[in-house]
């Protein structure tokens, strides 16, 4: 059966696709991969590029989806299935390692705390939930934007002015060194923050995923940065490991890794 509003089709159709890729595309491989013509797809890129569901690099005359299109991708997980599906996995976690720990979901260019677990006897943190911090100052926000798209990261954060001024604690006020920064936490396969957040408190983090191998929730663990030596930090992020792939397999069906 024809659609009865085939502009509004022929959107999702386009953003559908560009969900599909790796990478941005061209117009060109878009218009060929949906049967649509040219003239058709810039117009719908135009509409979609004003509104903030897909970024245009012009220099590479490429597309990629855009912030507005990630936030409602992953609208469904900042409420109750997140915080219900995730609260018992990190309740288990924090009586496993003995520290305290959260998960928090990327909002924009910040991450939003969704559910918090202290452990008995350890200091308070400023992660409460329903705080909001400027990701790329924290372990569970560098653990998901390392794991996303470049092109998606280089949308969130295009030039200077878009870091946070409370930034004055942290080495990383720029999007070339957030750019290195990233790029040592996918060598090292998980994110860590030194006092970037709360002086003397350190965290690691690493990212649970959807189907599509794409980062949906940061699961991180806090202490006292004197008190937790680099063997230990190691055995963290293990347990980490273990508990997003736990939450990956709750929320997406995804089998559960060895």
């Amino acid at each position: 059966m024809a659609s009865k509003v085939p502009a509004a089709t022929n959107t999702l159709r386009v953003l559908r696709f560009l969900a599909s890729r790796r990478g941005p595309v061209s117009a060109a491989s878009i218009a060929a991969a949906l049967d649509l013509p040219r003239s058709t797809v810039y117009h719908l890129l135009q509409v979609m590029a004003d509104e903030g569901f897909v970024t245009h690099l012009p220099e590479e005359r490429l597309y990629g989806l855009g912030i507005a299109a990630f936030e409602l991708s992953s609208a469904w997980v900042r409420q109750d299935p997140m915080a219900r599906l995730g609260a018992p996995l990190l309740h288990a976690l924090v009586d496993t390692v003995g520290e305290s720990a959260h998960l928090a979901l990327l909002h924009g260019r910040d991450v939003v705390y969704v559910v918090e677990e202290r452990a008995p006897g350890r200091p308070s943190l400023v992660t409460e939930v329903g705080v909001r911090i400027p990701a790329h100052l924290t372990a569970s926000g560098r653990s998901m934007l390392a794991e996303l798209p470049r092109a998606q990261v280089r949308a969130l954060y295009p030039h200077r002015e878009a870091f946070s001024s409370r930034a004055e604690r942290t080495a990383i006020m720029g999007p070339a060194r957030l750019r290195a920064e990233l790029d040592r936490t996918r060598a090292r396969g998980y994110a860590i923050e030194e006092g970037d957040v709360t002086p003397d408190f350190a965290s690691v983090a690493v990212a649970a995923h959807d189907h599509r191998g794409l980062p949906v929730a940061g699961l991180a663990v806090t202490f006292l940065s004197h008190r937790v030596d680099q063997e230990r930090r190691r055995e963290l992020v293990s347990h980490l490991r273990r508990t997003a792939d736990a939450l990956s397999a709750r929320l997406f069906g995804l089998p559960r890794k060895d």
